[in-house]
């Protein structure tokens, strides 16, 4: 077993799309995602994701197999209706990175790697000229039916990286969750750090 950790630009971000739309389908089916997607909609979001010039891409291998990615990107390459609401809450989406996932097949987690996808997309994020990041994280309720016994929250994770709740800022995402006939708006909390 090779664990390794990397960047892909372009043309590998390409050929990796199907391993990426399938590792994404594995980790957010579980709580408290609760995801319920198909191969084709997770290739047609990551492909417009990575539309982006300045977009970032780090995965995690196994050897070949990609066992783990997160991704980054300009929020105003989020589209004008997310930008808007960071707009309508005071921030400036000109000067902020969105780091839209962070997942990792569960046998491979303690390793490292949260740390790892954090620090490539910061340090992307600075490169561009960024003056802070961003995420939404999904809310679920203390007693929701799905959540295991032994569920984590990451929170402690993200306030050791710097990263604090946005008083105030949720944002809205569609989604097709487990036992849903169709998507439906799932509310999400941003957290933020500016440098």
């Amino acid at each position: 077993m090779t664990l390794t950790i990397g960047i892909l630009r372009a043309a590998e971000r390409a050929a990796a799309l199907g391993s990426l739309a399938q590792l994404r389908i594995a980790v957010f089916r579980a709580y408290p995602y609760l995801y319920d997607g198909t191969v084709a909609d997770e290739t047609a979001y990551l492909a417009d994701f990575f539309g982006s010039d300045d977009a970032v891409l780090v995965a995690a291998r196994d050897g070949e197999a990609i066992i783990g990615a997160a991704t980054a990107s300009p929020m105003r390459d989020q589209g004008e209706d997310f930008g808007a609401q960071f707009a309508d809450a005071g921030f400036d989406p000109g000067t902020l990175f969105y780091f839209g996932e962070s997942v990792l097949l569960p046998e491979y987690r303690g390793r490292g790697f949260g740390h790892a996808f954090f620090d490539a997309r910061e340090q992307a994020a600075r490169e561009a000229g960024a003056g802070g990041a961003a995420f939404a994280a999904v809310l679920r309720p203390a007693d929701h039916p799905a959540r295991p016994a032994d569920y984590r929250p990451l929170d402690p994770f993200w306030r050791a990286r710097g990263y604090a709740p946005v008083d105030g800022l949720t944002v809205a995402m569609d989604w097709k969750e487990v036992g849903e006939d169709s998507s439906s708006a799932k509310a999400l909390q941003v957290w933020m750090r500016q440098w």
